[in-house]
């Protein structure tokens, strides 16, 4: 069955690559057309140096336009971050950060994108207020539904709220796929055994995870197993993780615009092994979603102490796993 959902990737997932410059920005462009995934997501720091301290020089901005149009691609998202709490070591104001936000929308117009990422740490009424400015220049501002939080969270109940109660239709979100980890990652235990932690504790943790043990329990056990540093640490990631239900997204479709595909690992079948992208897709063609799933590869940071990483073979994989799951077309060769 096919579907109007499209295919795109975060350049975040190359950001392995592109710190260590070994991809540039039109190999970033020319790899994802390779793929057939045309939706372009840009974390402005990563990809325009010196952004958002520096202006951006126009010449980076043609290079980007140029690329989009050399390779029939779509630029679908710039991430912004606002890290409001580390402003000349003082909090910003309401003022201040709503100014911060509409900096980062005007870049995104240069851009050419219709979507701005927002940090799930800023508070709907920077939003609300920046609102207005959002839909003079034709963008819709999308707050990360971000693990450990998830759409029951209180703290995104009341950016739905301070959504609705706006009336404006240039709020939203945008979901990232990380809080629907159903199984612990095999790439997040085998660092953790790596870093120390001895291997009965890491299956006893991967094995709390799977059986939705209360996370404050499986640190006490840890602590009675003579666990200690690696192994704490291990075990803290259960705090910050969970198996939130895919369905959820249901009720906010109306205001879900872009998707972040957050995955660790796909192996060689094409299988996230610890996120049901079966289910979450099965999901989104029921809520009538239209937008892109961006690839965003976090894996990197979990092998490259053992390992050459390849986000370009990892993004690969998943978009041929999304692409069979979507139901896209197959192209029929033309007859000779």
């Amino acid at each position: 069955m096919t579907s109007d959902i499209k295919r795109g990737v975060s350049l975040y997932s190359f950001q392995h690559e592109t710190f260590q410059g070994k991809m540039t920005l039109e190999d970033c462009f020319r790899t994802c057309a390779d793929m057939g995934a045309l939706g372009i997501e840009v974390i402005g720091e990563q990809t325009f140096w010196g952004w958002p301290e520096a202006t951006v020089d126009e010449a980076k901005i043609e290079e980007w336009h140029a690329l989009i149009g050399k390779y029939g691609a779509t630029p679908v998202c710039h991430d912004f971050m606002l890290d409001y709490k580390r402003y000349k070591g003082r909090m910003m104001s309401l003022e201040e950060q709503v100014a911060s936000v509409r900096k980062d929308l005007d870049f995104a117009s240069r851009l050419g994108v219709k979507y701005v990422r927002a940090l799930v740490s800023i508070a709907p009424e920077v939003l609300v207020a920046a609102a207005p400015y959002a839909e003079e220049k034709g963008l819709k501002i999308l707050i990360e539904v971000h693990a450990p939080l998830h759409f029951d969270h209180p703290w995104i109940i009341r950016h739905a709220e301070a959504f609705e109660k706006s009336g404006s239709d240039a709020l939203g979100f945008l979901p990232d796929m990380g809080m629907f980890l159903f199984k612990f990652p095999p790439v997040w235990k085998e660092r953790f055994i790596r870093n120390g932690v001895p291997r009965n504790i890491a299956d006893y943790i991967e094995k709390a995870y799977e059986d939705r043990v209360l996370s404050e329990y499986v640190i006490l056990n840890v602590r009675e197993m003579g666990g200690e540093g690696p192994a704490l640490g291990m075990a803290e990631t259960l705090r910050h993780n969970a198996a939130f239900e895919p369905k959820r997204m249901l009720d906010y479709m109306h205001r879900i615009h872009n998707i972040h595909g957050k995955f660790y690992q796909m192996d060689e079948n094409l299988v996230e092994p610890s996120i049901p992208y079966d289910e979450i897709v099965r999901v989104l063609k029921q809520g009538g979603y239209k937008g892109y799933i961006c690839s965003e590869y976090e894996g990197n940071r979990w092998i490259e102490d053992a390992q050459e990483v390849d986000s370009v073979e990892q993004v690969r994989r998943q978009q041929a796993m999304l692409k069979g799951l979507i139901g896209e077309p197959t192209p029929t060769a033309l007859a000779a």
